[in-house]
């Protein structure tokens, strides 16, 4: 499965890195050819990155899941972004991690991909 990204600050790209899944970084203009699973942060107050907003609209119908990072200082908006995206296009939220995440939440992720879709 394709992890497709998008990295503010270098967390969630570190997170996706060390799942050790094949993986495409979010550039300006993207098109994917092949499911995939969405790895976004939640910025402001529990929002989806514009960008991520406008990658989804042109490449929905291939989102099989999502996975947000966030900062659990934010209380109830921490990993917000996940349940937006889950909400809007009914997809799984696989993982919710904090920062660049901890071994374990790498290794709960790829558990999910595995349980999930089998890769």
């Amino acid at each position: 499965m394709l992890i497709v990204y998008y990295s503010l600050t270098g967390n969630v790209r570190r997170f996706v890195e060390k799942t050790g899944r094949p993986a495409q970084e979010i550039p300006f203009d993207f098109n994917v050819s092949e499911p995939f699973i969405i790895v976004t942060p939640t910025t402001g107050f529990g929002e989806v990155p514009s960008r991520v907003t406008r990658f989804l609209r042109d490449n929905a119908g291939l989102l099989r899941g999502v996975a947000a990072s966030g900062n659990r200082n934010f209380g109830a908006m921490y990993t917000n972004a996940a349940d937006i995206i889950a909400t809007e296009y009914n997809v799984p939220v696989i993982a919710r991690f904090e920062l660049a995440g901890t071994d374990e939440d790498v290794r709960n992720f790829n558990e999910e991909v595995t349980r999930y879709y089998g890769e």
